[in-house]
């Protein structure tokens, strides 16, 4: 009787550890420093599911996470891509207003969302290919919101660089390059 007691609770234990994650909803909120900057967002699916993509930041509205977002940020666009960095999705004005209103049957794995100011649309098929850099706030606020809904996590990974912050990298790269080669040749020199 013991042993079928223990072997109830044991099979009862791994059903609970082995069902997939609840899925939940996110909630983001805050500002672009250029309306050419693109933020990008990690999230996961574990189980096939309807994902939801929802901005609030020209119309404004309440949020997932309960905030309430009054209308006058810009006109955003959010591109969803999988795991794999091939474009899944792209909105611009489905929403209310000029929002966001993207739902897609994703099956498991990551995916990258990026948000960004019309018209600085994903350049391809893929998110290699960088975005247009036509981005514009159109004279509204620089406030962005939006939610991910029916996802098992996510978190902001941060922003892609813009083609000028590339080509300041790519010259600080080079001068440090030249440097460190211009004083391994007076080493040598020296210790000959």
């Amino acid at each position: 009787m013991k042993f079928l007691r223990f072997g109830m609770v044991v099979a009862a234990a791994s059903m609970v550890l082995a069902a997939p994650a609840a899925a939940a909803d996110y909630s983001y909120t805050g500002t672009l420093s250029d309306p050419n900057e693109v933020l990008l967002f990690n999230f996961s699916v574990g189980t096939a599911s309807d994902v939801t993509l929802r901005s609030y930041s020209h119309s404004g509205g309440t949020m997932a996470d309960a905030t309430v977002i009054g209308s006058g940020g810009f006109d955003p666009i959010l591109a969803l891509f999988d795991g794999t960095g091939n474009l899944v999705g792209q909105d611009d004005d489905s929403g209310p207003g000029f929002d966001v209103l993207l739902t897609r049957l994703l099956q498991p794995g990551d995916y990258t969302v990026s948000v960004m100011a019309y018209s600085n649309f994903a350049n391809g098929p893929n998110l290699s290919n960088g975005f247009q850099n036509t981005g514009s706030f159109g004279g509204r606020s620089q406030s962005w919101a939006f939610d991910v809904l029916g996802v098992d996590t996510a978190t902001q990974v941060g922003a892609v660089p813009e083609p000028g912050t590339w080509a300041m990298m790519l010259m600080g790269f080079g001068a440090t390059g030249f440097a460190m080669r211009r004083r391994k040749k007076v080493l040598t020199l020296a210790s000959a």
